[in-house]
C-alpha cells in the first residue's frame, strides 16, 4: 500500500484478527517472554473512552492474509 500512487482518501487496512487493545498486549508481551502483567484501566484517557469496534476496519477494508499471532512466531 505504501508504495502506491496515492488515493486522496482513506484505504482500510487490516489483518484477520480482531483483539481488543489489553490482548494485543498480552500476546506482544507473550511472544518476547516478557511476564509483566497487562492491566486495564478504564478511566485511561483516548482508549477508554473508544466505544466498541471504532477501532476496526469498515467494510471494503483490504484484509492481509497474516495473523497476528503467526507475524509475531515469524519475528522471533
Amino acid at each position: 500500500m505504501a508504495t502506491g500512487a496515492p488515493l486522496d482518501g482513506i484505504l482500510d487496512v487490516a489483518g484477520l484478527d480482531r483483539f481488543t487493545l489489553d490482548e494485543i498486549g498480552r500476546l506482544t508481551l507473550a511472544a518476547r517472554g516478557d511476564g509483566r502483567p497487562v492491566l486495564v484501566d478504564d478511566r485511561a484517557g483516548l482508549f477508554a473512552a473508544v466505544p466498541g469496534d471504532v477501532l476496526t476496519p469498515g467494510p471494503g477494508a483490504r484484509l492481509a492474509p497474516t495473523r497476528y499471532r503467526d507475524w509475531l512466531a515469524a519475528a522471533r
